[in-house]
């Protein structure tokens, strides 16, 4: 579904990524890791066309990407809940989902049942809800657009224990129902389960691709460890 080969992308005069190849299958979850500062979020916006590469490609279902912006390549089926969560602070709830709604089997019933919390919640604005409800929220955005691909970036961060245990339960039940993902998170012991292969980047380069049981204590210490 997703095919990212020799992405290098810049911040101007500084580069950024050297080279990230990539790919998520139909119905598959891949884990984008790495210490921070590596080239995570930087991945996920040339991606999303939000920071276009300089070199590279992105195909989603074998179409290029290049040249699109990013609204476009959203509606070819990349769905994006953003660090920092993002949501419309001036709208409800219900806005916020509606503001991006596209037809398909994700609507706000459905997104509602995946988190009770927004239902609850359907008339408040998004600036008074708690980080854990904004998160949900985000999530839930990007599911509206009927997305082929939802990329997660730090879903979970800086979360109570409570709410990422409901948003790492909504992740799984995504997973079960089929929905391709390509999700960024520090905590190894909640990302590894819900993976199908992990990609590891190191200083803008894809560096290790495998299976989570091939992630070994040492290739972890190496790669991942401070």
């Amino acid at each position: 579904m997703l095919d990212v080969e020799a992405l290098e992308t810049f911040y101007g005069p500084s580069q950024a990524l050297f080279g990230v190849d990539l790919q998520v299958a139909a119905g598959e979850a891949v884990a984008l890791m790495g210490r921070n500062g590596m080239g995570k979020t930087t991945t996920i916006r040339s991606i999303c066309r939000l920071t276009p590469p300089r070199r590279g490609r992105v195909r989603l279902d074998g179409r290029d990407l290049a040249g699109l912006p990013a609204h476009r390549a959203a509606r070819l089926g990349l769905g994006l809940a953003p660090e920092g969560r993002r949501c419309f602070p001036n709208l409800s709830v219900e806005e916020n989902l509606t503001a991006t709604a596209r037809p398909g089997p994700w609507d706000r019933a459905r997104v509602e049942t995946l988190f009770p919390r927004l239902a609850e919640r359907r008339r408040q604005s998004a600036r008074t809800l708690s980080g854990g409800e904004q998160q949900m929220l985000a999530i839930g955005r990007a599911l509206m657009t009927n997305p082929r691909l939802l990329i997660l970036d730090e879903a979970t961060e800086g979360l109570a224990p409570v709410i990422r245990h409901e948003i790492w339960a909504a992740v799984h039940a995504l997973k079960q129902a089929g929905q391709a993902l390509l999700v960024v998170d520090k905590s190894l012991r909640e990302l590894l389960p819900v993976a199908d292969r992990c990609v590891i980047l190191e200083k803008g380069r894809s560096v290790w691709t495998g299976r989570p049981d091939q992630l070994t204590p040492a290739l972890r210490d190496r790669w991942l460890g401070v």
